[in-house]
């Protein structure tokens, strides 16, 4: 009976606004980390994916992930392995910038 309670995406003792906060900041890291550009909604969305992934990997690696300041780093590390795989799987096909520049096919080839 040692359960122990998980509120927001299994990860003990962050609440609804801390997660909001943790996920705006980790989110903002990694976009400027990683050199991209999104909106504050994004970085939110980004930086709570990034804190799952975060976590469990901190969890595989035996570190324990505790307090505001843990989770925010655990969320920024996942925050910028998210977007390094998203942007490596968006130009997966991109061999490079052609002509009309990067990801966009000249008006006479349509």
């Amino acid at each position: 009976m040692n359960e122990q309670v998980y509120p927001v995406l299994g990860t003990p003792g962050v609440g609804f606004f801390t997660m909001l906060v943790i996920g705006a900041i980790a989110g903002w890291i990694a976009e400027k980390i990683t050199s991209s550009n999104h909106g504050i909604l994004t970085n939110i969305l980004v930086g709570i994916a990034g804190s799952f992934v975060g976590t469990r990997l901190a969890e595989l690696g035996g570190i324990p992930v505790n307090g505001f300041i843990e989770h925010l780093i655990a969320a920024a590390v996942g925050a910028v392995i998210l977007l390094w795989v998203w942007g490596a799987l968006r130009n997966r096909g991109n061999a490079g910038p052609g002509p009309a520049g990067p990801g966009r096919t000249p008006i006479d080839k349509i």
